[in-house]
């Protein structure tokens, strides 16, 4: 289903409408004076929309798992898709109307669309825990499983229909066929986490047990790495790592417990050559955060587990953390490479993903107890307004 393309025809025939009214000279030279009719302003529907209402009663009941989103991924501020455990909705206008675009055996994990026809997933049949590469031509209305068996990819990214990156904690793989044949990336020894933003350019996390973190970049594919950061840690486990242009981010784990969990968020602006340590989260369960220094705030999103972070333009970067335990879900950002960072508003749940199109407008799939809603934001996540909410 091409919601741009709908988008784009609803555009022209408002704009036609108008050009016919400046447009009404008499035979005479003097214009005609016509009234022009009021434009009614958008009814915005809310709740579920009147949508999978089959679907939600077959989840409803005890011993049953109620349909919650997974993931959200919008291409620029009106248009975007959002997906759960056997469905896909999306949106051509900003989240006033959503339309079913699937539903059927796949439970999405994780979306990427590369453009509003092409897309990836990662998913599971049913409620499953095996998962699988699969891929939609048509906006998502069908879908094609690409893997013949289960992948170990905890995540992938596409650059356009063909070429894309799929992830683990240890190991990268690429594809030049659109996920049909995928190559593995030479990596360093003890990678826990990497990224890369080209066939040639990428970064690795690497733990030093007893030591710490290292954070290394690739220029040649991975045939030779270069060590660009250290965060000392007594027991490093893991990290994520994101990069844009110049920008770099990477996200070094502490440990964890009592629903809380220690990090430390550093980020470059000039591509590892120096680096700002923004976020040092100890807590109580988890420890201290990796690495020593100052620091720009000693608390994240949320003041909990840190989720995706996206990167925006070429100073900005948000992301969401999740405190079980309070039931808090939150956003975070930086608008200059790191230099300062604001926690925003939090809502209730207690699991979230963001998917944010600008330096202010943005969107949350959230998971609650009892509900699971999908909130945007104008204002970079200082308020937050639901437009699709499924109540259990």
């Amino acid at each position: 289903m091409n919601f741009t393309k709908k988008l784009q025809n609803k555009t022209i025939s408002l704009l036609s409408v108008g050009l016919l009214m400046v447009s009404g000279w008499g035979t005479g030279g003097a214009p005609v004076q016509a009234a022009a009719p009021a434009t009614p302003a958008p009814v915005c529907n809310t709740g579920d929309h009147g949508l999978l209402q089959q679907l939600q009663k077959k989840h409803t009941g005890e011993g049953k798992v109620p349909l919650t989103f997974a993931d959200v991924e919008f291409l620029n501020a009106v248009t975007g898709r959002a997906a759960g455990n056997g469905f896909l909705i999306g949106t051509s206008d900003g989240g006033c109307h959503f339309q079913e675009i699937y539903q059927g055996q796949w439970s999405f994990r994780q979306l990427n669309f590369p453009d509003n026809v092409n897309g990836f997933a990662l998913a599971s049949v049913q409620e499953g825990q095996a998962k699988y590469l699969i891929g939609t031509t048509d906006g998502g209305s069908t879908w094609k499983r690409l893997s013949k068996q289960a992948v170990t990819f905890e995540h992938v990214e596409f650059m356009d229909s063909k070429t894309g990156f799929g992830y683990n904690r240890a190991s990268t793989y690429y594809t030049k066929d659109g996920g049909l044949g995928w190559s593995k990336i030479p990596t360093p020894a003890n990678t826990r986490g990497a990224y890369f933003s080209s066939r040639n350019s990428g970064w690795a996390v690497v733990i030093v047990p007893g030591t710490g973190y290292q954070v290394m970049s690739t220029a040649d594919g991975g045939a030779s790495w270069k060590l660009r950061l250290k965060s000392d840690f007594a027991d490093p486990q893991y990290g994520q790592i994101y990069a844009k242009g110049n920008q770099v981010y990477a996200l070094l784990y502490g440990g964890s417990g009592m629903s809380q969990t220690s990090y430390s968020l550093y980020s470059s602006s000039n591509t590892g050559g120096s680096w700002t340590r923004v976020i040092a989260q100890d807590s109580a369960g988890g420890g201290p955060a990796p690495g020593s220094g100052s620091t720009k705030v000693n608390r994240g999103p949320a003041s909990g587990k840190p989720g995706n972070l996206q990167l925006i333009g070429k100073e900005a970067a948000f992301m969401v953390g999740y405190l079980p335990a309070a039931e808090q879900v939150g956003t975070g950002f930086t608008k200059d490479n790191g230099q300062s960072w604001s926690n925003t508003k939090t809502v209730p749940g207690y699991e979230g993903s963001i998917s944010f199109t600008d330096h202010i407008q943005g969107w949350m799939a959230v998971r609650d107890f009892d509900s699971s809603t999908l909130y945007a934001t104008k204002d970079a996540g200082a308020h937050w307004t639901a437009k699709f909410s499924f109540e259990f």
